[in-house]
């Protein structure tokens, strides 16, 4: 898939356009982007970095970074996305000035996007005036209680497999692998400490079971209550696992949540619940694909 940063990036062909955030790529954002690969056009995706709402200065956690959003309109079919840089300057265009800047210049004959979009300066701009600007308007079915507001609230209530029925697949944490306490190593399940983006949402604390590098994992998500710890900490344990991943990406897929952290007597019946858990993660199955 191609990426450009602005219009002038990509050639001017006839292309049916998708345009949204699409934060997590889900069942519903998928049914936007097939509704563009279906007229036969150059499937193209019109995406904002950074999140809009973020922007504006509120508050938004995040399903997906920008890399792997990117990577999943890939995979869906897209064969370019033109990643627009939400800044007061594309906010104060007038909706006319968009459409023949972003669409008209890299050649967009069709639009898909949600029947909520709106663009443009004081967002006045919509499908309907797309329409009357001469770009057909293509007809999504959307899909029913699918939302990202919605796989937040599950994610937030640590139901991992309602967010992937919602999603289409497993939700992933997605981050980098920093210097953790290095106390897991010492009880003979050496993990991993994932730093997220500031942004990124993150499941109700608990124990959950998962899957990273072809691995499954046990994912403890939490403050480590048995040591008295304070600060979030995300370690997945990659079962059966050998290698160094200090300062590499690690995306962890979330299968189903096992359990509430929680302290313990003694190390001995921690080690022996971690054992537990580790079991019930090889007994684990994985969300099914979905749309």
């Amino acid at each position: 898939m191609r990426i450009a940063h602005a219009p002038a990036q990509l050639d001017r062909q006839p292309r049916a356009v998708a345009i949204g955030t699409f934060d997590g790529v889900h069942r519903g954002h998928r049914s936007v982007i097939q509704a563009a690969i279906n007229t036969g056009l150059a499937p193209t995706v019109i995406t904002f970095d950074p999140h809009p709402r973020i922007a504006l200065g509120n508050h938004v956690e995040l399903i997906s970074t920008l890399e792997r959003r990117l990577e999943l309109l890939g995979e869906a079919g897209v064969e370019a996305t033109l990643i627009a840089s939400f800044t007061p300057e594309l906010m104060s265009l007038e909706p006319e000035v968009f459409a023949e800047r972003y669409l008209r210049g890299i050649g967009a004959e069709a639009v898909a996007a949600g029947e909520d979009f709106r663009f443009g300066a004081r967002r006045r701009g919509d499908l309907t005036m797309l329409d009357r600007l001469g770009f057909e308007i293509l007809a999504v079915e959307m899909v029913a209680g699918v939302s990202s507001s919605a796989i937040r609230r599950a994610l937030q209530d640590g139901d991992v497999r309602g967010a992937a029925a919602m999603l289409g697949r497993p939700f992933e944490l997605d981050g980098i692998v920093v210097a953790g306490d290095q106390r897991g190593g010492t009880l003979g399940y050496p993990t991993a400490n994932l730093a997220l983006d500031p942004h990124a949402v993150c499941p109700l604390y608990g124990i959950y079971a998962g899957a990273a590098l072809d691995h499954r994992a046990a994912v403890s998500i939490g403050t480590n209550p048995h040591y008295g710890g304070t600060e979030r900490r995300i370690e997945p344990y990659l079962l059966d696992f050998e290698g160094d991943l200090y300062g590499k990406r690690l995306v962890v897929e979330m299968w189903e949540r096992l359990r509430d952290e929680m302290a313990f007597d003694s190390e001995e019946h921690l080690v022996a619940q971690i054992g537990r858990d580790v079991e019930a993660t090889r007994a684990a199955i994985r969300p099914e694909k979905m749309g």
